[in-house]
């Protein structure tokens, strides 16, 4: 049996949730194929966690000394919500060492993971998506420009960061600085965008048995202003799978996620959210390690569509095996 490590935990905020995903996948492989092992990566340790029991991970190999006896790993599952794993660090890392790792490459991790390059990218294929600026922390730019830019209400979030953390509804102009603020706790760089009125969807899209396949599409509906961190994990928002949109509207959400997927050249899963404003889908963000907790919508998403998280993670891994021969080649 390949001996797989499960990583979770990172270096963001949302570590929690990570965990979380952790552990749904780790109690969904098929141990009649993998033996998966825990993997914890913390900012100060790397540790496996066993029968309770720490055991550190040698970050020059990535291995494990299980009381005198070495542990290589065949495969990792990466599981890390926003850095280091949603970014492509630790994929570039894996790369090194030829150890086969999970989900998209390095590139397209950088890339999805920083919104304002995503979007722009996006653009430059027709993709609709709203009007935002960036700003760093260390570049002052008035309010009046801001506004004259995008516009009231708009949308201040961290540019690299997931889970709708630090993320503002902003309606009126004495509100904005409070919000560039909060969003600036969670990033260095923030993006500030117009605010779309419409149906908000979220859509997960995998390559599965060599199709690309677009699951069930996801409405959310928030009790907040917008669906944030409590919308997404504490029960403040309704989703309702399969969404209520027209059967021309679906159509046309499905042939763009799939264009947006090929052309950020996905492999494996992804899920990412849209606006859809007058019939027309705007593209907001992608998510390359979308969550696996109990309150995520992916998994929601692949039970309507008859697909069970096992199969899932038999997926990606024979996808990622698959694909560290190319660069071993």
């Amino acid at each position: 049996m390949k001996n797989v490590a499960i990583i979770m935990v990172g270096y963001s905020n949302e570590c929690s949730i990570s965990l979380q995903s952790g552990q749904t996948i780790f109690n969904n492989i098929n141990r009649n194929i993998f033996n998966p092992f825990k993997i914890l990566l913390l900012k100060d340790k790397w540790i496996l966690i066993d029968n309770n029991k720490e055991y550190k991970i040698n970050k020059h190999n990535f291995t494990a000394d299980i009381n005198g006896k070495i542990l290589k790993f065949d495969i990792v599952y990466n599981i890390i919500h926003g850095s280091p794993g949603e970014d492509g660090q630790l994929k570039a890392y894996f790369n090194i060492l030829k150890i086969p790792c999970t989900w998209c490459n390095f590139h397209q991790s950088a890339l999805t993971i920083n919104k304002n390059l995503c979007k722009i990218f996006l653009n430059s294929f027709g993709i609709n998506t709203a009007p935002s600026l960036l700003l760093y922390n260390n570049i002052k730019l008035s309010i009046e420009k801001i506004i004259k830019k995008v516009g009231l209400p708009c949308i201040v979030k961290p540019n690299k960061s997931g889970s709708s953390l630090g993320i503002s509804k902003v309606d009126k102009k004495n509100e904005l600085l409070f919000a560039i603020n909060k969003a600036f706790k969670e990033d260095n760089e923030i993006i500030i965008e117009s605010f779309l009125e419409g149906i908000e969807i979220s859509v997960g899209v995998l390559t599965y048995k060599n199709e690309i396949i677009i699951l069930p599409i996801t409405e959310i509906i928030s009790e907040n202003v917008f669906f944030d961190y409590e919308a997404k994990y504490l029960g403040k928002s309704k989703e309702i799978t399969p969404a209520r949109i027209s059967y021309s509207t679906e159509q046309k959400v499905k042939k763009i996620a799939k264009k947006v997927y090929s052309i950020l050249n996905m492999y494996e899963l992804s899920r990412s959210e849209y606006i859809i404003v007058n019939g027309e889908p705007y593209f907001l963000e992608m998510n390359t390690i979308p969550g696996f907790s109990e309150n995520s919508i992916f998994p929601k998403q692949l039970k309507i569509k008859g697909i069970s998280i096992s199969e899932i993670i038999n997926n990606a891994i024979y996808i990622s095996l698959k694909m560290i021969k190319q660069i071993k080649n």
